[in-house]
């Protein structure tokens, strides 16, 4: 693969994952606003599902943007050890005789 393919596959990647990322975050709050919407009024269920959902989307987001920051740290590592030459070894000195 070419350094442009390599690119394009990881904005491919970081834009499909942040589309899962919000798809599901939507879908939670769905899910999350209906079953408020269907409990009339009990408190204490209302406030259980909504930290429930609450957990769930912050979660997800950040298990995401977590997973990211060290792919993106891992990348930048790997090319930056593979652009530095490697240091020259010293050369051992002489051994002087008596």
């Amino acid at each position: 693969m070419s350094r442009d393919q390599d690119i394009q596959l990881e904005k491919d990647r970081a834009r499909y994952g942040l589309l899962a990322v919000v798809v599901s975050n939507l879908a939670i709050t769905a899910v999350a606003a209906f079953g408020v919407w269907r409990l009339n009024g009990n408190e204490s269920v209302i406030i259980g599902v909504l930290t429930a959902a609450f957990t769930a989307v912050s979660s997800t987001t950040t298990a995401y943007l977590g997973i990211k920051a060290v792919s993106n740290t891992a990348k930048s590592m790997a090319a930056a050890a593979s652009a530095t030459p490697p240091a020259p070894t010293p050369a051992t000195p002489a051994q002087r005789t008596p």
